[in-house]
């Protein structure tokens, strides 16, 4: 009877509300953390005339990190091992969200700001419905794919933009191919790691991503380690990558999608180019450009309205 009665306790609007909020303030810390990646892995990595850590070392580094705290909490929580049919999923978001997503966005890093990248990786959340809707085999609406390509000209308008007042000529640099590889990888990684999802569980799917990897990033980091003088302050945004943008940040946003529901929470992801361009002022000294900021409000807004088209009505689907 008490069991019973608390139980109907949970279950009031007030504790819902609770609940609900307690949800959104989790989603906003998990986009927080995540904003942040951006300069902090520009921090590590350095500059193409100022290089600190490669690429390489905070790819795997970062990956071994998050790794051994994934060993911990899944031996702490007596995890069980994946079955066979959910390791394939399981390995494509490793390619897609531990090697191909920081190793193409620190690469980037080192020739373009945070502030810069911020741009054009607003487009993940659409570029990640587009690959659900590949993937899973579901027909978008059409005026999903009209702001998908909207978005994208406008990160190419920005890209060229920005080229001109850079150097006087229009131009694709090579950055932006490959913070537009960034984006598509960790689509791809997203969209497998959300197929088994539902049976493993959000914070397992990480952590065995993570240890999967361990024989990769291990001997990776060991082989890239650096051989010249590195400031501490790379070291330290290594360490921010490595344990919440790839591991604790995962938890406050899977947390906070299954409290405060995915349709309320994920909204809260618009904010996390604007986080990124404002933290990248402090963080590395970058200018604020009314120009970056007017773009990025513009891919986002599109990011807004084209993920209320992601889904076609059940009719569409095949």
């Amino acid at each position: 009877m008490k069991s019973a009665t608390q139980a109907a306790r949970l279950l009031t609007p007030r504790n819902t509300t609770r609940r609900e909020t307690m949800g959104l303030w989790l989603g906003l810390l998990g986009v927080f953390v995540f904003a942040l990646t951006l300069p902090m892995t520009r921090l590590a990595t350095g500059s193409a005339e100022h290089p600190q850590l490669s690429p390489w070392f905070v790819t795997w580094g970062r990956a071994a990190l998050a790794g051994a705290l994934s060993v911990v909490y899944l031996l702490l929580t007596r995890s069980p091992w994946p079955t066979p049919a959910q390791r394939k999923p399981l390995t494509m978001a490793l390619l897609g969200n531990v090697i191909g997503f920081p190793l193409l966005l620190g690469s980037a890093l080192r020739h373009v700001s945070a502030s810069h990248a911020a741009v054009v990786i607003a487009l993940l959340p659409l570029a990640t419905a587009a690959a659900a809707a590949w993937l899973l085999h579901q027909r978008a609406r059409l005026g999903f794919w009209v702001f998908a390509v909207l978005g994208s000209l406008l990160v190419v308008a920005y890209s060229l933009v920005r080229a001109y007042h850079q150097t006087g000529g229009f131009g694709w640099a090579w950055a932006d191919l490959l913070l537009v590889g960034a984006v598509i990888a960790a689509s791809l990684g997203y969209v497998y790691g959300a197929q088994v999802t539902a049976t493993l569980g959000a914070e397992r799917v990480i952590c065995w991503v993570c240890v999967m990897a361990l024989p990769i990033t291990v001997p990776g980091t060991w082989l890239t380690w650096p051989t010249h003088a590195v400031a501490a302050s790379a070291w330290m945004a290594l360490l921010y990558v490595g344990v919440f943008s790839m591991w604790a940040g995962f938890f406050a946003w899977f947390r906070g999608l299954a409290m405060g529901g995915a349709l309320r929470v994920s909204q809260t992801q618009l904010l996390q180019p604007f986080i990124s361009i404002l933290a990248a002022v402090p963080l590395l000294g970058e200018p604020l450009d009314m120009m970056t900021l007017g773009f990025a409000l513009a891919v986002v807004a599109t990011v807004f309205t084209g993920k209320r088209y992601a889904i076609a009505p059940s009719g569409l689907q095949r």
